[in-house]
């Protein structure tokens, strides 16, 4: 017969002491992103410059927002940004992590080398493409002297590439990071079912397909997650390269909230845009609790 343990009920001082590890946390978030989130949403609702005693302007930025052109070509460069870091990032960290999980001999080593790009600062690599792209000094103008001349132009200043172009630059900084994500997740696979797949005739890809994304689904569901909220505030790269530019072409929701709240004096209308950024993120995280309680095991 078994005899059910009753934990004791901690006492009140205890249930302090406890609270008093958490507080500092707490205190600082919400002084640090409460406040200044709650702010942010009342100043949406004024004409504050950033200097002058802001007004109460009810929905006039956000009549505004919906009449404005770049706006929704920043929010289109938004999804399309997403849309690339959902593919060929994920494809590549995938099919880096699964042959990497087949090399038995210097694993580690690789692990670095493809982590390195990851912890370079992003000013440092901003720079260092700059220079490889560079329409005069770059790779391209080297190319075109053996006669090859596809990377012969100003690829950061081309309304057609530049956006791509610094999609590209911030992918081969962050590819290893996935590479290293899902080859932790990849390593904790029962090898067990790798030797049933191939017992029954499964091919490498089958094994992939059928065995290894199964089972590694919560991982990569996470990172498709983090990619969708990191994507509507990605701001270093391309400020760093093209600051929105040419023509907008490269223009983010983030860095056209940034040219109205620094460079016009409009913090109110830039509110509103942070709001939108908001809503995007909220609309994310729904999706992922909506799936969670569906029953998905994610």
């Amino acid at each position: 017969m078994k005899v059910a343990s009753v934990q004791p009920k901690p006492s009140r001082l205890e249930g302090l002491g406890r609270w008093a590890f958490v507080l500092p946390v707490l205190i600082i978030n919400l002084v640090v992103v409460v406040i200044p989130s709650i702010a942010g949403l009342g100043v949406a609702f004024t004409d504050w410059t950033g200097y002058n005693s802001p007004s109460f302007i009810g929905l006039a930025n956000f009549q505004r927002l919906f009449q404005d052109e770049v706006f929704f070509i920043a929010l289109k460069n938004n999804l399309v940004w997403t849309a690339m870091f959902l593919t060929a990032p994920i494809a590549v960290g995938l099919m880096g992590a699964y042959i990497l999980s087949t090399v038995k001999k210097g694993q580690m080593i690789f692990r670095v080398l493809y982590f390195i790009p990851y912890v370079v600062a992003s000013v440092v690599s901003s720079q260092l493409w700059r220079q490889l792209l560079h329409p005069r000094v770059g790779i391209g103008p080297l190319l075109a002297d053996m006669g090859i001349t596809f990377l012969d132009f100003p690829i950061f200043g081309t309304r057609e590439t530049a956006l791509l172009a610094v999609a590209f630059v911030d992918a081969w900084h962050f590819w290893g990071f996935l590479v290293v994500i899902y080859l932790s997740a990849m390593s904790a696979v029962d090898t067990e079912l790798y030797e049933v797949a191939r017992l029954d005739g499964a091919t490498r890809f089958q094994q992939f397909r059928f065995v290894t994304l199964p089972s590694i689904r919560p991982t990569l569901v996470f990172t498709i997650l983090m990619i969708i909220i990191w994507s509507s505030t990605t701001f270093d790269y391309i400020y760093m390269l093209t600051s929105g530019g040419p023509n907008h072409a490269t223009e983010v929701m983030s860095t056209y909230l940034y040219d109205n709240a620094f460079n016009r004096f409009d913090a109110g209308y830039a509110a509103t845009i942070g709001m939108m950024m908001s809503i995007w993120v909220a609309l994310a995280v729904a999706g992922f609790v909506y799936l969670r309680r569906r029953g998905w095991e994610i």
